[in-house]
């Protein structure tokens, strides 16, 4: 007897993915192999097991990638500063490429002739999914059910699960709930009320921060540590880069910190509304900037700068792994060893507030700066540097 083909799927233990699961079992007779990637998000790894093995799954794979998420994907777009259209500090989009790498190796490993993932065909995240799948596995074949199967909406998806006897979640107020994805990272929020902007948000769909006004009315102080560009400590303790991203989410989420609410223009075209909670983001990427700002050069800063927008752009349309994107991270990083120190933070309901910069770096002279009179600084030289300046004016 021939064993069966595999496909991988990418499998949250959700209505979605496991309606998937039901789905590529009959239609494609097929072994199906469900795979988690644990990158910090609210993981129920026994709702997962017992949610697959109902559906039949003899193969769950559960890895934890936690340290490297942190380390290898959101250290080095911290260090470029990445911000999407003002506000966006990339959350979701910075995870698609590492699971899409881990799900090819799992593929790989277990001889599949197919990945498969939950992303909508309206999304973002089957371009990430999949530019990620063709880097690392370009042979393998792409199943992505939204684009393809019959089921053209919510209901059609909720009948079809109701058929099949698989479990339907209800939110807080015991509708079907936002769609959400979570990572260590963020938190993002669409859907229902969300999709008209005249809305507002309402309260109860944050999950990792309390409203600015709920917040301690004393302030938190604290910390953060930086060695070549990345943050290695927390209020001086020396921590993994997993464990400072959990302790700052819990610092900047107590104080109501990280709350973006957002319309966004999509990769293929569309506009949408989210509401994005990145509270220990938020704190590195205010610590990044105040450390660099007393270690770097204004070059070498401003450089930094002026790619941003295309360095953002490129992280959330999915070219994690493109010539282009490695191109700008070696920028991003040509001085990064330069950048040592402390940088002490108050939170306070919602802000943010650099209260000092410590550094042994020279970048900043305080010869230089000082209002007192000093021969370390030639007046002489601007009057020549400004009447240069003028020319070009012309």
């Amino acid at each position: 007897m021939m064993s069966k083909k595999k496909i991988v799927l990418a499998y949250s233990g959700g209505l979605d993915t496991s309606i998937i699961l039901k789905w590529l079992q009959e239609n494609y007779n097929a072994e199906v192999i469900a795979y988690t990637a644990d990158i910090g998000q609210e993981l129920n790894k026994k709702k997962i097991i017992k949610n697959a093995k109902k559906l039949g799954v003899k193969k769950i794979v559960i890895n934890n990638l936690k340290n490297i998420f942190v380390k290898d994907y959101v250290f080095p777009m911290i260090r470029g500063h990445a911000i999407y259209e003002g506000v966006y500090l990339l959350g979701t989009s910075i995870a698609r490429p590492l699971i899409a790498k881990d799900q090819i190796q799992v593929a790989k490993k277990n001889k599949a002739f197919a990945v498969s993932h939950g992303s909508t065909g309206k999304g973002n995240d089957q371009v990430r999914f999949e530019l990620g799948y063709h880097y690392f596995g370009p042979k393998i074949k792409v199943i992505a059910p939204w684009r393809i199967w019959k089921l053209k909406s919510r209901t059609d998806l909720i009948n079809y699960a109701r058929k099949n006897n698989i479990s339907i979640p209800k939110d807080k107020k015991g509708a079907p709930p936002f769609s959400v994805d979570d990572n260590l990272f963020h938190t993002s929020t669409e859907g229902k009320v969300l999709e008209n902007p005249k809305n507002s948000a309402p309260e109860f769909i944050f999950q990792r921060t309390i409203s600015p006004e709920k917040a301690p009315n004393k302030p938190t102080y604290l910390s953060i540590g930086f060695k070549n560009g990345d943050p290695t400590s927390v209020n001086g303790k020396k921590l993994t880069p997993e464990k400072i991203l959990e302790k700052l989410n819990q610092l900047g989420g107590k104080n109501g910190i990280g709350r973006v609410d957002l319309v966004e223009n999509r990769f293929i075209g569309i506009k949408s509304r989210g509401v994005y909670e990145t509270p220990g983001g938020t704190l590195l990427l205010i610590a990044h900037r105040a450390i660099e700002s007393v270690t770097l050069d204004r070059d070498t800063m401003h450089k930094k700068d002026s790619i941003m927008p295309r360095y953002a752009e490129l992280i959330y349309n999915g070219y994690w792994f493109s010539k282009e994107r490695l191109k700008l991270q070696k920028i991003v990083d040509q001085k990064r060893k330069k950048v040592n120190g402390t940088v002490k933070l108050k939170l306070y309901k919602g802000n943010v507030t650099i209260q000092s910069r410590m550094t042994k770096s020279s970048a900043y002279s305080m010869k230089k700066v000082s209002f007192e009179e000093n021969k370390s600084f030639n007046k002489a030289n601007v009057e020549r540097f400004i009447n240069f300046h003028k020319k070009k004016l012309k």
